[in-house]
């Protein structure tokens, strides 16, 4: 077992389900807003003081994804992580902070099924710290990065 464990975290197969998973959860934040439409988003934005919601709803909306979509490819995972974070840090500070660690908060469970309250900042905190491990991390395998970096001759 050792030995399978030590091949697979040489060739960095381990972070392929992180980058996966963190790239696909910001592609589908992206597409829920752009779905529901940058406008509304501003409005949210414009609530916890964002300079310049409009734009800035549209700049993040878009951020999520495609750079929820690069994440998926690995192509500029480290360039991206930066950006991403600070979503995440405004997210966290602006509007979950206030709710507490858990993600989930269960209130009741009724004829509809489960009730939630409202969301702590514990989803952002993971987030925040797979971006960082892809960062500080070589490229995993199946990315561009990975194979842009061969055609380059880089290891």
């Amino acid at each position: 077992m050792n030995t399978l464990r030590t091949r697979l975290a040489h060739g960095g197969w381990p972070l392929l389900p992180l980058r996966l998973l963190v790239g696909l959860g910001f592609a589908a934040h992206g597409y829920a807003k752009l779905a529901r439409g940058p406008a509304n988003f501003a409005v949210i934005l414009a609530a916890i003081g964002v300079p310049l919601p409009e734009p800035i709803a549209w700049i993040t909306t878009l951020l999520e994804l495609l750079g929820g979509v690069a994440l998926v490819l690995g192509a500029a995972v480290a360039l991206l992580s930066v950006p991403l974070v600070i979503v995440m840090l405004t997210a966290l500070f602006g509007v979950h902070l206030r709710y507490g660690f858990s993600s989930i908060r269960l209130k009741g469970f009724g004829p509809s099924g489960a009730e939630f309250g409202p969301v702590g900042y514990e989803l952002n905190l993971l987030y925040i710290a797979g971006l960082i491990v892809l960062a500080l991390s070589a490229a995993s395998p199946l990315s561009f990065d990975r194979w842009w970096a061969s055609k380059r001759g880089r290891p």
